[in-house]
C-alpha cells in the first residue's frame, strides 16, 4: 500500500505543480483557513484513486471529510498542506497520505512536487527520502544542532 500512496502522491504532486501558476479560485473556510480549487481538484483526484484501488476503505479528508467504509484501514489526505503558500504563489507546499490500521499509523507519504523529494514511512522499516534511508540526528547538545519551527498565523489584529 505504500508504493500505492508513493504513486498518488505523485500524481497528485504534479497536478498541484502544474495548476501553481495559473489562475483558479481561492475561498475561505475561516478567518484564515484558505481553500482553493486545486486543493479539491487534487483531493478528488487521491480520492478517486483510493475508491478504484480499495474501495472498501475509509478515507478522511481535509476538504471533504470523512467518508466510511467497511474495512480496518483509513486513509488520510491532506490534498495541499501548505494552501496559503501556494495561494500566494509562493512554491513551497505538499501533499500529504497517510494510512492507519485499526487506529494506529501504518503509513506515510509526504511529497513536494516542486523539489521532486518524497519522503516514505512505514511501520517497522524507517523513513525515506527518495528510496534513500534517512534518520534523526545523532547531535546531542542543542548548541550544536539545527533547529526549525513553524510560527502560527495571527489570525486577528489588536490595534
Amino acid at each position: 500500500m505504500l508504493d500505492f500512496a508513493i504513486s498518488v502522491a505523485q500524481e497528485a504532486g504534479a497536478l498541484l505543480r502544474d495548476r501553481l501558476n495559473t489562475k483558479f479560485n481561492v475561498s475561505h473556510k475561516g478567518d484564515i483557513n484558505l481553500v482553493t480549487e486545486v486543493d479539491i481538484a487534487s483531493e478528488t483526484l487521491i480520492r478517486e484513486r483510493i475508491a478504484t484501488r480499495y474501495p472498501k476503505h475509509q478515507v478522511l479528508a481535509e476538504e471533504s471529510g470523512f467518508a466510511d467504509g467497511a474495512s480496518d484501514y483509513r486513509w488520510i489526505i491532506d490534498p495541499l498542506d501548505g494552501t496559503t503558500n501556494y495561494a500566494h504563489g509562493y512554491p513551497v507546499f505538499n501533499v500529504s497520505i497517510g494510512l492507519e490500521h485499526k487506529g494506529e499509523m501504518i503509513a506515510g507519504v509526504v511529497y513536494d512536487p516542486m523539489r521532486d523529494e518524497l519522503f516514505a514511512a512505514e511501520k517497522g522499516s524507517g523513513a525515506m527520502l527518495n528510496k534513500k534511508t534517512i534518520r534523526v540526528s545523532q547531535t546531542g547538545e542543542l548548541i550544536k544542532s539545527m533547529l526549525s519551527t513553524g510560527f502560527p498565523t495571527i489570525s486577528k489584529l489588536r490595534t
